[in-house]
């Protein structure tokens, strides 16, 4: 083995080597029990981020894991062909050439959008191989594949002629930049300081008015009806009567609704059914006209009247101030609002009442909310199912067509004679109903969403009965963010039991976001954002995946930093440098040739093989629980404290002595204890792992197929665990005090055990020549009885004992007094100057809260060192 562990070298010959050998491929095995999972498609347009990473090192820990557990896996990966993104950089890049999509046409447009997805929608693939993702690439699908596409379709035509999709006009996510719906998961909700405009109508045939707020005053245009509260006795009177919108000249009634609050604003709403939500549902329930006054592009339309052809934003201005000049302005306040925008274009969404696709959910969303009812489904952790459910209870008919060209056509053709409309997989080649033969296709395509939720079976080969179908579905479990349970999670669940009869998957695992060392949510504008690519050139992929799942737990956000990366890295080598110590000590002996039988193993051996044999058995269960952070934080802690700290050094006297019986039970045990640590370590950082374990043994010719360790109760030694728990408690009790007594770490002292019990003194008997070192003792005695003890001696508690170590040993008394002394002047002056300063009124009075807080802290530390210094000077005086 190299000295120094170089990841840049060792990944890539070592991912290079897995590719070539197929061991990520899967192929139906009907002997061994199927574990699958398929890969959350990322869009073609995306770059890796943090949430990739940490997703994908979820997958793949699960996945490296039940492949050494034996099962049949496969991790199936690909691509969303991200029907907006993909456009909107297309649209973006025509525009450089000074064209447009409608100028070079569909088909045209099609030709770059499939050219472009060639050149650079693999990217992201290529960057998720770097993260050692262990996925059947040879299985990569893509939700424009062929296949994939016939079972869009498929389904489209099954739920059209079930009645579940139809067509429609209803209110819908509109981006004016993009000029297309927009499903819920592509609107950003953002805080904004907005202004809120107090206005007022005239009750008809009075002299009074209706005064109400709004943050839009461009859509009173389309107002067809004020609410009231039914119960508000303010305006009681009122309802039934009319107000005249001016501008418009229209008449609308006021009517009485609860959706109204009493105490929220004036108590008025104005209802513009067609462009916004809540106003839709009162319209609904009203049957009130719902009025259209905005253009696809975010102008006014002929329903506007003068204002016609304004920009939306331009006609806000014109209206304040015509309601102004008309005496109808009351006032205006600044407010902080939520404001939907287009995640991909960064514009603000318009609710518009459009002619779209939509899905019938009512039904369909039964069977998905009795699957978690009845623990068909379950969420890790369990308290995201109560967003499943309250979304289900609360669905709305989905919008499934975006006025697109790059995605799935509507399978929706209409004819030009009579306009009927037929469903079919290929244009029909007449009119089933007047026969005419020209027939034009819908131009709309459907939503990504509709592609993607059919995605654990379509890619399996659905709706063809194939054997990877009937083997790996219903897949195992889904991994995601908590952000999209209601987008992607909820409709693969329905649209898997509507089409398949079965739940897509078992179990919904959701992590949290991963945020930066502060705690903010990363993102461009802050700034903050850090790319895995760039963590993995400095410091390797292993590390970054520890860091990523170190304190990981289910469902929770957690901070990333590099000092964590760093520590981690620090741990791979310290297990590459275990590795080089074991392998130097082993020199003659061929490393695959020791032997031993049980009855050879010493003390520290059946402690180590103990101690690891409980630690696989409960890693085992907290990997099958997704408790992964749990997990690895057990090994990660077993491997630097137990393995490398403590074993090493209790053997190497062993190790040392060439003449020692004991010696190949130490090399052994060494070896065992390594590579099966390396096993539990292997799904969490797979390349040193690999690296290593194909360096200590010949056996096998990787660790992606090496048996996962199982708990043996022959190596169950309860005895020795206990018997070296407590010498290592003696040992750390000893360098507390040494420590505290700033005694240097190379001074040797003589040491005396004294127990009456004798199970204990046994225990020191034969553990003398390590604990000997460990303990830095020139010289170890165990006794019975406190006989012989100097009174300086320090003394030290152990269970069933205490241990004794001449004080003029371990300190000059001269120098300790006179270095304690300076210490104690060093901090009665920073208490002194801390305290002056807490009550300088000028400091109290300028300075910021945090710096008073800083003073308080370090008057309350260095008053805390002083205390235990006089301690410590009190004792040595009166020696």
């Amino acid at each position: 083995m190299e000295k120094n562990y170089n990841p840049k070298v060792v990944e890539e010959r070592l991912y290079k080597n897995w590719l070539e050998e197929k061991y990520f491929h899967a192929e139906v095995d009907k002997s061994k029990e199927p574990y699958s999972i398929v890969i959350p498609p990322p869009n073609i347009t995306g770059q890796l981020h943090m949430g990739h990473a940490l997703n994908g090192t979820i997958q793949d820990i699960l996945i490296r894991f039940k492949r050494m557990q034996g099962y049949n896996v496969l991790w199936l990966p690909g691509t969303d062909h991200a029907s907006i993104s993909t456009e909107l950089k297309l649209v973006e890049q025509l525009a450089g050439e000074g064209k447009t999509k409608e100028e070079i046409g569909r088909e045209e447009f099609l030709k770059r959008a499939w050219k472009w997805k060639e050149e650079y929608g693999g990217i992201i693939v290529e960057q998720f191989k770097k993260l050692g993702l262990s996925c059947d690439w040879d299985r990569e699908r893509f939700t424009l594949d062929e296949g994939l596409s016939d079972a869009v379709t498929e389904v489209f035509i099954k739920l059209y002629e079930k009645g579940y999709i139809y067509r429609g006009e209803r209110l819908v996510n509109w981006c004016p930049n993009c000029e297309t719906t927009i499903s819920d998961a592509e609107v950003e909700h953002k805080e904004n300081s907005g202004t809120l405009w107090y206005m007022k109508y005239k009750i008809v045939g009075t002299d009074e008015y209706l005064t109400f707020a709004t943050t839009r005053p461009e859509t009173l245009l389309g107002d067809t009806a004020v609410a009231v509260n039914p119960d508000d006795e303010r305006y009681k009177a009122y309802i039934g009567k009319s107000v005249m919108v001016p501008i418009v000249n229209r008449e609308i009634k006021i009517i009485a609704d609860e959706y109204v609050e009493k105490d929220f604003g004036t108590g008025v709403v104005k209802i513009t059914p067609a462009h916004d939500p809540n106003d839709f549902e009162v319209g609904e329930r009203h049957n009130l006209l719902k009025i259209n006054i905005m253009n696809d592009d975010g102008t006014l339309n002929e329903s506007a009247g003068k204002y016609q052809g304004l920009d939306r934003y331009d006609a806000r201005k014109k209206i304040i101030e015509e309601f102004k000049s008309l005496g109808l302005f009351v006032k205006e306040e600044g407010i902080n609002n939520s404001v939907g925008t287009h995640e991909r274009c960064n514009h603000t969404i318009e609710p518009l009442i459009k002619l779209q696709w939509f899905v019938k959910m009512e039904e369909m969303s039964k069977p998905a909310l009795e699957a978690l009812k009845k623990e068909e489904l379950n969420f890790v952790p369990e308290r995201f199912g109560k967003i499943y459910s309250n979304w289900l209870e609360n669905i709305k008919d989905w919008c499934i067509s975006r006025q697109l060209w790059w995605g799935h056509r509507i399978p929706a053709y209409y004819c030009n004679s009579c306009e009927h409309v037929v469903i079919s997989k290929t244009k029909p080649e007449k009119c089933e109903k007047c026969n005419e033969v020209n027939l034009t296709q819908d131009e709309d395509t459907l939503d990504t969403w509709f592609s993607s939720a059919l995605w654990p079976f379509s890619t399996l080969g659905w709706p063809n009965e194939t054997e990877d179908l009937k083997h790996f579905f219903p897949t195992n479990v889904l991994v995601t963010s908590y952000d999209i349970i209601f987008f992607w999670v909820v409709r693969m669940v329905f649209s898997s039991i509507e089409q398949t009869g079965q739940q897509p998957f078992k179990d919904v695992l959701i992590h949290g976001l991963l945020r930066d060392a502060e705690g903010r949510k990363m993102s461009k504008s802050l700034g903050n954002g850090i790319n895995p690519l760039d963590i993995i050139e400095q410091y390797g992929t292993d590390s970054l995946r520890l860091t990523l799942i170190t304190g990981n737990s289910a469902g929770n956000d957690q901070r990333f930093s590099l000092e964590k990366v760093e520590a981690n890295r620090n741990f791979l080598n310290k297990i590459w440098n275990a590795t080089r110590f074991m392998l130097m000590n082993f020199e003659e002996e061929s490393i695959d040739d020791i032997e031993i039988s049980l009855e050879e193993l010493t003390m520290p051996d059946k402690w180590i093989l103990s101690k690891l044999n409980t630690l696989t058995k409960e890693v085992t269960t907290n990997m099958e629980n997704y408790e992964l952070g749990i997990a690895v934080q057990k090994i990660y802690d077993f491997v630097w404290d137990e393995y490398c700290d403590w074993y090493i050094e209790i053997i190497k006297p062993r190790l040392y002595n060439k003449e020692d019986n004991t010696r190949n039970a130490a090399l052994w045990t060494l070896k065992e204890v390594l590579v099966n640590s390396l096993k539990l370590l292997h799904p969490y950082m797979p390349f040193i792992t690999e690296e290593i374990f194909t360096s200590v043994q010949s056996k096998e010719k990787t660790i992606l197929f090496s048996k996962w360790q199982e708990y043996k109760d022959e190596l169950n030694f309860k005895n020795e665990e206990d018997e070296i728990e407590d010498m290592k408690t003696a040992v750390k009790n000893i360098r507390n005090v040494r420590a505290e007594m700033n005694v240097v770490p190379s001074k040797k002292v003589n040491i005396t055990v004294v127990s009456a019990d004798k199970r204990t003194r046994e225990i020191f008997e034969k553990s003398k020549s390590y604990f000997e070192i460990l303990a830095r003792a020139s010289g170890v005695v165990i006794q019975e009885e406190k006989s012989g003890i100097d009174k300086d001696a320090v003394s030290v508690v152990i269970p069933n004992g205490v241990i004794y170590m001449p004080l003029t040993e371990l300190i000059d008394m001269e120098k300790e007094l006179l270095r304690l002394k300076k210490e104690k002047k060093k901090l009665e002056d920073e208490v002194e100057r801390a305290s002056k300063k807490l009550i300088n009124k000028g400091f109290l009075d300028k300075a910021p809260e945090h710096l008073i807080k800083e003073e308080e802290d370090k008057k309350t530390k260095y008053e805390e060192m002083l205390r235990q210094v006089n301690v410590q000077l009190s004792s040595l005086e009166n020696k």
